[in-house]
């Protein structure tokens, strides 16, 4: 059977429109939705394809790959870099799935303390091996907030300008993101104190499509 790659666009769409607006309800979830979602999460994905059609994006590598599992909830290593300088990535997090409600799943956001040293880490078995909880820093209101659509589809938000940022003359930064088996989409803007955007993707999210699975 042939593969309709609009479908899933034109749903990622909609998704993203809906984002703009408060939401009525929520499919309601439980911790099998959280390990579905860490499980959607894991893999390499890739911006190529969305580069070679429209030259203002980049060509841009996320590597997400499981970690501890000694610690509540989920967590995840991620890498993201420019697809000519992936051993240097220009961002790297930590993410904790947890059940917030009986709707809603939180993924908190973390730094790493002197990080470098763990950079190419999703290449191993056990990343970030040796790395206790006091070695990250939680990016406080910068938690996206996710919800699961009937279809199965993940998306969610940061909650409004909560998130601290000072890259480029922003005061805050926002995250929208819709996940599903073969891609996430992922539309990362930073704002200043007028509301105008410094820095970001204009036109839309950035498409990461799945490349490899773990």
């Amino acid at each position: 059977m042939k593969y309709n790659f609009l479908k899933p666009i034109l749903i990622l769409t909609s998704i993203f429109s809906l984002l703009q607006f408060p939401l009525q309800a929520q499919e309601l979830i439980n911790e099998r939705d959280v390990k579905k979602l860490y499980q959607m999460m894991q893999g390499f994905y890739s911006s190529e394809i969305q580069s070679l059609e429209d030259s203002s994006y980049y060509d841009i590598r996320l590597k997400m790959v499981p970690m501890w599992t000694d610690f509540e909830g989920y967590w995840l290593y991620v890498e993201q870099a420019m697809s000519d300088s992936e051993a240097k990535p220009y961002r790297q997090r930590v993410y904790q799935l947890m059940l917030a409600n009986d709707s809603t799943i939180e993924s908190r956001v973390y730094t790493i303390k002197n990080g470098e040293q763990y950079y190419g880490d999703w290449k191993y078995d056990n990343p970030l091996e040796g790395l206790t909880l006091d070695s990250l820093t939680e990016r406080k209101g910068c938690s996206i907030w996710l919800y699961k659509d009937p279809n199965g589809t993940f998306y969610g938000s940061t909650n409004q300008n909560d998130c601290e940022s000072n890259l480029r003359g922003a005061t805050y930064a926002t995250s929208n993101v819709v996940i599903t088996r073969q891609q996430l989409d992922s539309w990362d803007q930073g704002f200043n104190d007028a509301g105008k955007q410094v820095w970001g993707a204009v036109k839309g999210p950035y498409q990461f499509r799945k490349i490899s699975r773990l």
